[in-house]
């Protein structure tokens, strides 16, 4: 069931560094992102693939992790994906950029899951030192990075409470714990 597979998609952001993810498998990722609707049907966003450890040491520090866990920097090195996709787009293209990457990255988010991967779509980037590791021209800017790998967490779905807070948090055993607010929250109802 579609749901299933939206509930199984979360941002992870612990992974199995040592699984490594064939090349073949982040094309056809890839390739089932690029099949989505796009505004205008402009297809603006292109994907660079960082498949390696060295170039993915570079990466890491480019992108922050979990603004809600403050006392938390990012994965350790064994926890570190074992691949990344960043979306860019040409600069011409990025003004008019309203729904193409979300829908994109939500699509690349999915179908990992659905091949049993973990990703987490970031958009904290220092985007002018990604652009000089990965050498992407003047003329393209860079929208979101993605990382891929197995994950190496649990992520529990679970009701905001009474506080209200939606913010994530981990218990001491490492669980990830995600706040979700009650459909009839989200849905406004007309009054006569």
């Amino acid at each position: 069931m579609f749901k299933d597979l939206v509930k199984k998609t979360r941002s992870i952001r612990r992974f199995d560094n040592r699984h490594k993810i064939s090349d073949e498998i982040i094309y056809d990722i890839i390739d089932t992102a690029r099949l989505t609707p796009s505004a205008a049907n402009r297809q603006p966003v292109k994907f660079f693939i960082s498949n390696n450890q060295e170039l993915n040491d570079k990466i890491f520090p480019c992108i922050g992790w979990a603004g809600y866990l403050q006392d938390w920097v990012g994965p350790e090195p064994e926890e570190r994906p074992s691949s990344y996709i960043v979306l860019f787009t040409e600069m011409q293209f990025a003004p008019h950029l309203n729904v193409d990457p979300g829908i994109i990255a939500q699509t690349i988010m999915l179908a990992a899951a659905e091949k049993d991967l973990g990703a987490c779509m970031i958009a904290s980037i220092n985007k002018n030192k990604l652009k000089k590791i990965i050498k992407l021209p003047l003329e393209f800017e860079i929208l979101l990075v993605i990382a891929l790998g197995k994950p190496a967490e649990t992520v529990v779905l679970e009701e905001v409470d009474e506080t209200g807070s939606i913010k994530y948090w981990r218990d001491d055993k490492g669980i990830h714990h995600v706040p979700k607010r009650k459909l009839e929250d989200l849905i406004y109802k007309y009054k006569k």
